[in-house]
């Protein structure tokens, strides 16, 4: 099955053309018009992977971020800012916050593909850590 790219990106037509190459490169994917929409989307269909611009009525792409951070659900799905908002403070900022990658527009499509490879890819590899020590019961101190 393939996995699912959910795009937040609230101009239509930027929207509209990284929805048609996640297509073309084999992903499902959704989009949504605003932050709010973002939020739903990904809560309701728990996507592989996030793609946010920054800059967004409402809503912007750090608030978007901040409140996918607090539900465990959401909280692990890797977090890609897209944005003309470009600079070392925001980029800064959107990691410290937790995104995974900043790209700034223009971006190509090798760009693009190249984040969004490493970044399943990633989480493709946290998925077959082993499980941490969930109570200090299973904790066994080294000797």
């Amino acid at each position: 099955m393939p996995e699912t790219i959910l795009v937040i990106e609230d101009e239509r037509m930027t929207r509209t053309n990284l929805l048609g190459f996640l297509r073309s490169e084999g992903y499902e994917s959704l989009g949504a018009a605003n932050g709010k929409e973002g939020i739903q989307l990904a809560q309701r269909h728990l996507p592989d992977l996030i793609i946010c611009d920054i800059l967004m009525p409402e809503l912007d792409g750090y608030d978007v971020l901040m409140t996918l951070q607090k539900n465990p659900q959401t909280a692990s799905i890797p977090f890609i800012f897209l944005t003309v908002a470009a600079d070392e403070d925001g980029f800064r900022h959107g990691l410290s916050l937790g995104a995974d990658d900043y790209l700034s527009k223009p971006v190509t499509s090798k760009q693009l593909g190249a984040a969004i490879t490493a970044q399943l890819k990633k989480k493709l590899k946290n998925s077959d850590l082993p499980l941490p020590v969930t109570s200090s019961a299973d904790w066994v101190p080294h000797q």
